[in-house]
């Protein structure tokens, strides 16, 4: 399919791009933080993969390499507005204090995957860049580290850093310890 689609075979083409389109934008939604940022930078990712196709020389896994251009679009889209990703959600005005039984019984099941799916965006938004996407790279592009080394462009060690070390701040951010200093980011008393 690949190579059809790098001969010109717009078919073939649609179907490559159909069979990335989600893991492209689900990387640009977990480093630019919104859906709309995201929307713009997946919409841009596939443009660029559809125009640099013809130089893809193949020493990579195309994923790789459209992992990558995700990425860097993903940071360019925040670089362009000038912001941080930021989320927005509704708090609401109250608990019920009446349980109420639900109609679907998976709906409790959605609502709570929902919320966890809002707090790890709000605790990946507050991630330093370089180790929000080296996370997302691996967690939720499933790359692994060599590949992740590879779209980054920094040795195996350092994405091994990075995941570690945006893994350890993303389970206290989570944990509710997100309020205080890391341990490594304390200052030091010497006097």
């Amino acid at each position: 399919m690949l190579e059809a689609a790098r001969a010109g075979d717009r078919d073939a083409l649609d179907r490559l791009l159909r069979q990335h389109y989600d893991r492209v934008h689900a990387v640009c939604r977990r480093i630019a933080g919104t859906t709309r940022d995201a929307d713009d930078a997946a919409q841009e990712a596939m443009i660029r993969i559809v125009r640099g196709l013809p130089n893809f020389d193949g020493r990579s896994a195309f994923s790789t390499w459209a992992y990558r251009i995700a990425t860097n679009t993903a940071l360019d889209e925040l670089r362009r507005r000038g912001r941080r990703p930021q989320l927005h959600h509704a708090h609401p005005g109250g608990e019920p204090s009446v349980e109420h039984d639900h109609v679907d019984p998976l709906a409790q099941r959605r609502v709570e995957g929902v919320v966890d799916a809002i707090a790890i965006d709000e605790a990946l938004a507050e991630l330093a860049e370089d180790h929000r996407v080296a996370v997302v790279l691996r967690d939720v592009a499933d790359l692994d580290y060599d590949e992740i080394a590879e779209v980054l462009g920094v040795p195996i060690g350092t994405v091994k850093s990075r995941i570690a070390r945006g893994r350890g701040r993303l389970a206290d951010r989570l944990s509710g310890a997100g309020n205080q200093q890391h341990p490594r980011e304390r200052p030091t008393d010497a006097t």
